[in-house]
């Protein structure tokens, strides 16, 4: 399962407060929409080994997934049923920079969440 500590990269914590400052929601809950948009899209992380996990902002696991704990390990354990730890989180991370990217340049909470609906 996915560590008790985790942190993603330094340019996905920066889209992060970035779209907090836009919209009002909170890293941990936009790294979720993000994860979550990167699964639906079919997203696969290829070399979770090369992924750099140099960002400041350093939570549990609890606060970074919230009530979606379950599922998101579940669906983590689904795609990388080889990979575990720190490697599972870096695929995690990765899932979060691509889902990030289609969501980061919002600049309003109506405007995000009517992307976040279609």
């Amino acid at each position: 399962m996915l560590p008790n500590r985790m942190n993603l990269t330094k340019q996905t914590e920066e889209h992060l407060k970035k779209l907090k400052q836009f919209t009002g929601i909170s890293p941990n809950v936009s790294a979720r929409i993000a994860f979550f948009r990167s699964i639906e899209s079919g997203f696969k992380c290829t070399n979770s080994a090369t992924v750099k996990l140099d960002g400041a902002l350093v939570l549990d696991k609890v606060t970074w997934l919230g009530e979606t704990q379950l599922v998101t390990e579940l669906m983590m354990k689904w795609h990388y049923p080889d990979l575990k730890g720190r490697e599972l989180m870096a695929a995690w991370a990765a899932h979060v920079e691509d889902g990030i990217a289609a969501i980061r340049n919002h600049k309003q909470l109506l405007e995000l969440s009517n992307t976040i609906l279609n």
